[in-house]
């Protein structure tokens, strides 16, 4: 009976283990990469359903709110200010915002005005976004650098994987990075403040007629620049706080932010383009799925298997190389077989 009962506590004590370290390399930080996703892929379907045309320019406009994100905190931390715990990139954070803004309502005075007075096709706002994204990518280049550059502070964990099995008696322990945390509970609270405003407050109720049908809204007396101008100030926001939590999470790079659209376009596409919510279920789908198919689960399933059914390999579908192939795939399969996405938005 003794036995058995060890057994049973063995195996109880391997499957935790096993789930434990799911949680630790897949399930946390797919979550925090899941939300980073969301919140990019909303500032693209608020464009494409308002303004209606893909902008391709949006991966480096995260990183130019990161950017100036990053220069406002290296003045901050020059000058003894800190948040305590928490980054200091967090009071840097309305800077970028500020400034991404500017940037992004003066793209559209210089460049996309001039296309919305010719009632140009969507592609032609496409091939402009293109040429923004060239020069935007520059800038940032040429301001910080084409390096890696780090500038999280404050507390490094929320719980250590030490503690972690200190308090629990695990062999593997359980990780979760301050900045991981950071990132879902702002993004949550974004995200929440976002539908308040879409759908509580009469500026809200108007760009969301303006995106079901434009003629309609105008008879109604909605003004379409405010509209226009409004959008932009939301999607500059949405755009800061996704490069600055997805910086703090991993590191700043500018070329990262440019392979980034992809998996933020398929996040848009698959949910849908022009819906919020399939944004952000795409989101979360893409992040998943990319991080759990690169990973090897050689040690979950040695903890969730017997031991004669333990793999040999390392039982890693793909290598981390081709992390962004897989929103590719799921991309090409999405539009192909549902167009309008998971939550029917709008047709690409």
């Amino acid at each position: 009976m003794d036995r058995v009962l060890y057994i049973s506590r063995g195996e109880l004590m391997d499957l935790l283990n096993a789930f434990v370290t799911l949680a630790n390399f897949v399930i946390v930080p797919a979550t925090a990469y899941g939300a980073q996703l969301a919140l990019g892929a909303l500032g693209v379907t608020l464009i494409y359903g308002i303004l209606r045309f893909s902008n391709f320019a949006h991966g480096d406009t995260m990183a130019f709110g990161t950017m100036v994100v990053i220069l406002g905190t290296w003045g901050l931390q020059a000058a003894g200010v800190s948040a305590g715990p928490l980054p200091t990139a967090l009071i840097a954070l309305p800077l970028g915002i500020a400034a991404t803004a500017l940037l992004m309502l003066g793209t559209d005075r210089v460049v996309y005005r001039f296309y919305r007075a010719k009632k140009a096709v969507p592609v032609i706002f496409v091939i402009a976004s293109l040429g923004v994204m060239f020069i935007t990518n520059g800038l940032v280049r040429f301001v910080i650098g084409p390096d890696d550059q780090r500038f999280a502070d404050g507390a490094r964990f929320l719980i250590s994987a030490r503690d972690f099995r200190d308090m629990t008696g695990l062999d593997e322990g359980l990780a979760i990075r301050s900045s991981q945390a950071l990132t879902v509970v702002v993004a949550v609270i974004v995200v929440a403040a976002l539908f308040w405003f879409l759908n509580r407050t009469r500026t809200g109720k108007s760009m969301r007629a303006y995106s079901d049908n434009e003629d309609l809204a105008l008879l109604s007396g909605i003004d379409p620049e405010r509209v226009v101008v409004i959008t932009w100030l939301i999607v500059a926001a949405l755009a800061t706080v996704a490069g600055t939590l997805y910086g703090l999470d991993k590191s700043f790079k500018p070329f990262t932010y440019f392979q980034l659209l992809l998996p933020i376009f398929a996040s848009a596409i698959v949910g849908g383009l022009g819906n919020p919510l399939g944004a952000i279920a795409g989101g979360f789908l893409i992040a998943f799925t990319e991080v759990t198919i690169t990973y090897p689960l050689k040690k979950v399933l040695e903890y969730a298997l017997p031991e004669a059914l333990e793999p040999e390999g390392l039982v890693q579908l793909l290598s981390t190389d081709y992390k962004f192939a897989v929103s590719f795939v799921i991309l090409l399969v999405v539009l192909l077989f549902r167009p309008t996405g998971l939550f029917a938005g709008r047709s690409v």
